[in-house]
């Protein structure tokens, strides 16, 4: 089976290295990346997305985060050779709300552009006790990105709205909730539900980036999964 990953907010495809690595022999992947000057929309990401899905081969869709709307969009379309869907720390519409939506939108991104601070990776991304090259890695590949692609790409993800999308897809849905994520809540997950309540979730503890900091038990979770799938 080939596993296709859509890539987060950083869009350069680098962090999903340990996972890719802990999945079993086998499992064939390709992971999109997405360009770091361009690509601020989800409507400009959906044809280079596209154009890496196979034609005819068997695959499953993984997207991580920021990339949950737009491979959501995807599997509407319910290819007849797409097999299955992984969403982790996914989300149908806006996980920013109420007064943190207001922060967001107005957040000064182009400050981060030059050094992304530890402090916010990891408080939100990878958790207080990640081990410090996880830390320096998720920095330099957001930093990697045009301030101006990042802030648009935020704005994406504050006016997504995928729900009526959710409800048409056809097949199985695998969703990775991480148990101390601080920007996708509990909240996201069950109102999806309601559009896929045969959707299998799988609660594990970690942080919002788990596949970064628990990689080879989500590579395990995700490949039995897909290996169940028949």
């Amino acid at each position: 089976m080939r596993l296709v990953l859509l890539p987060g907010m950083d869009g350069t495809g680098e962090l999903f290295r340990d996972f890719v690595a802990a999945l079993p022999e086998g499992f064939e992947t390709e992971v999109v990346r997405y360009p770091t000057d361009a690509g601020t929309s989800y409507a400009e990401l959906m044809p280079l997305v596209l154009a890496h899905l196979p034609a005819e081969e068997p695959y499953v869709l993984l997207a991580e985060s920021f990339s949950t709307p737009l491979a959501i969009a995807i599997a509407a379309k319910n290819a007849s050779n797409l097999k299955a869907l992984v969403l982790c720390a996914g989300f149908a519409t806006s996980p920013v709300k109420g007064w943190l939506y207001d922060l967001t939108s107005v957040l000064p991104l182009r400050r981060l552009h030059m050094r992304f601070p530890e402090f916010v990776a990891r408080t939100f991304l990878v958790g207080s006790d990640a081990p410090a090259p996880l830390v320096t890695r998720v920095g330099a590949e957001i930093s990697w990105v045009e301030p101006e692609v990042l802030a648009a790409r935020v704005r994406a993800v504050l006016s997504c709205d995928v729900r009526v999308e959710f409800a048409e897809v056809r097949v199985p849905i695998q969703y990775l909730r991480a148990a101390e994520d601080k920007l996708v809540s509990l909240d996201c997950l069950e109102e999806m539900l309601v559009f896929q309540p045969e959707m299998v979730v799988a609660t594990i503890d970690g942080p919002h980036l788990l596949l970064q900091r628990e990689p080879e038990f989500t590579a395990g979770v995700v490949a039995g999964f897909v290996m169940g799938l028949g």
